[in-house]
C-alpha cells in the first residue's frame, strides 16, 4: 500500500484556520522496533486477521480509540477546541473514522471518510473485497448508535471500494440510523482510492467538504 501524506488536504484545511494533526497508525510509520536482521517488526495495528474469516469490527473500533486519544491529548493540551473537532480519514483510517461515529464523541463536530473500508485488493487483485457482505453488515453495526455527522466521499474508480460496494455500505449505515451522507465522484486518476492524497484532488472534493461543513458548524 502507497504512502498517503496528505499534505496538500492538511494545507487546505490549516488555510480555513484549523489545526491539524496527522496520526500514523502503528505498523505505517518508520520504527526504531524496526530490525529485519534481527527478526524485529512494528506491530501493525488494527489488523482484520485472516481474509477467510476476516474481522472488520474490531479493528475499526482499535483506530477509533487512537483517534480518541489524540482528540483527547489535543483538547487538554488546549491545542484544540473541546467542541470543534472534525475527524477527516482515508481507507482504514477512514474505516476507523466510522467506527468513531458510533461512539459520538462529544468533542467531534463532524468526520469526514474518504474511500472509507477494508479488506480490499484480495490477493493483491483491484476490485476484490475480502467479505463484502460482512463489511456492509459492519458499517450497518457502527450506524446503530453513531449520531455523529458523517461525509463519506467516494470515487467512481477505486479499486478497493467500487460503487456499488461503498454505496451499499452508506445504505446500511444509514439504515441502522447513522447520520451519513454519501457521494460518489467521477472517476480520479489512475485510482480514485487515493484522491485525498492529490493536489488535483482539491477541486474534486473541496465543494462537497465545504458545503458539508457550513452545515454542520
Amino acid at each position: 500500500f502507497p504512502q498517503v501524506e496528505f499534505r496538500d488536504a492538511a494545507l487546505w484545511f490549516a488555510r480555513r484556520g484549523h489545526l491539524v494533526i496527522a496520526p500514523i497508525r502503528p505498523g505505517y510509520g518508520s520504527s526504531a522496533l524496526s530490525r529485519p536482521e534481527r527478526a524485529m517488526f512494528p506491530i501493525y495495528f488494527a489488523e482484520i486477521g485472516n481474509c477467510s474469516n476476516p474481522n472488520f469490527r474490531d479493528p475499526g473500533l482499535a483506530i477509533a480509540a487512537l483517534n480518541a486519544w489524540v482528540i483527547d491529548y489535543a483538547v487538554k493540551q488546549g491545542m484544540a477546541k473541546p467542541d470543534g473537532i472534525l475527524v477527516v480519514g482515508q481507507s482504514g483510517g477512514g474505516w476507523g473514522a466510522l467506527a468513531l461515529s458510533s461512539l459520538n464523541v462529544p468533542s467531534v463536530r463532524a468526520i469526514i471518510t474518504f474511500a472509507a473500508g477494508r479488506g480490499g485488493h484480495l490477493d493483491g487483485k483491484p476490485n476484490r473485497n475480502c467479505a463484502p457482505d460482512r463489511l456492509i453488515e459492519q458499517a450497518g453495526w457502527f450506524g446503530r448508535t453513531a449520531r455523529t455527522p458523517v461525509l463519506g466521499i467516494y470515487a467512481q474508480n477505486d479499486s478497493y471500494f467500487g460503487p456499488d460496494l461503498s454505496r451499499r455500505m452508506f445504505e446500511a449505515y444509514r439504515a441502522a440510523g447513522g447520520n451519513g451522507e454519501y457521494h460518489l465522484v467521477s472517476d480520479f486518476g489512475n485510482d480514485g482510492h487515493f484522491l485525498i492524497d492529490s493536489a488535483d484532488g482539491i477541486a474534486v472534493w473541496a465543494p462537497l467538504v465545504t458545503d458539508f461543513l457550513e452545515r454542520h458548524k
